[in-house]
C-alpha cells in the first residue's frame, strides 16, 4: 500500500476529469450492478505509464470524444485492494494489469485496454484507442 499522501494527487486528476472514486468492494457493487448504459472503470496505479501515458489519454479522450461513456468510475491499484479486486470480476478473461480501462455496456465488459496497450504509446495514441471504443459503443 502506498501512503495516501502519494497517491492523493494521482486520485485527484482522474476526479479532475469527472471519475467518481470506488474506494470499496461495496462501493463497486453499488456502482456496476444491475448497471445500464455504458461505465468506463479505470486502475489507476502510480506506475510511469499511468502518469505519462494513461490518466493524459483518458483527459484527451473525454475533453475531445463525440461520443463518451454514461458513467467514470475508477479504483486505485495498490490502495484500494478490495475495490479493484472487484472490479476485476468484471474484467472476465483478462490477467490483472494497472493500469488498466474497461468499458462495461449493461454490466459486461465490451472493451478493455491493458498495460501493455499503453506502455511504449503516446498519450495520443492512448486517447485515440478510448476515442474509438467510445464511438463504436456509446450512444
Amino acid at each position: 500500500m502506498y501512503p495516501e499522501e502519494v497517491v492523493a494527487p494521482m486520485r485527484q486528476e482522474t476526479i479532475d476529469i469527472g471519475f467518481q472514486e470506488l474506494r470499496t468492494a461495496k462501493d463497486v457493487s453499488d456502482a456496476l450492478e444491475g448497471a445500464t448504459g455504458t461505465a468506463l472503470v479505470f486502475i489507476n496505479s502510480v506506475c510511469g505509464c499511468a502518469a505519462g501515458m494513461a490518466r493524459p489519454g483518458l483527459a484527451i479522450a473525454l475533453s475531445n470524444s463525440e461520443h463518451k461513456p454514461d458513467h467514470l468510475y475508477t479504483v486505485f491499484a495498490g490502495n484500494d485492494s478490495q475495490a479493484t479486486a472487484a472490479v476485476r470480476d468484471y474484467f472476465i478473461g483478462y490477467p490483472p494489469s494497472s493500469p488498466c480501462m474497461g468499458l462495461l455496456k449493461d454490466g459486461s465488459l465490451v472493451s478493455i485496454i491493458q498495460r501493455y496497450d499503453v506502455e511504449g504509446h503516446s498519450a495520443d495514441q492512448v486517447a485515440g484507442a478510448l476515442t474509438k471504443i467510445f464511438s463504436e459503443h456509446c450512444g
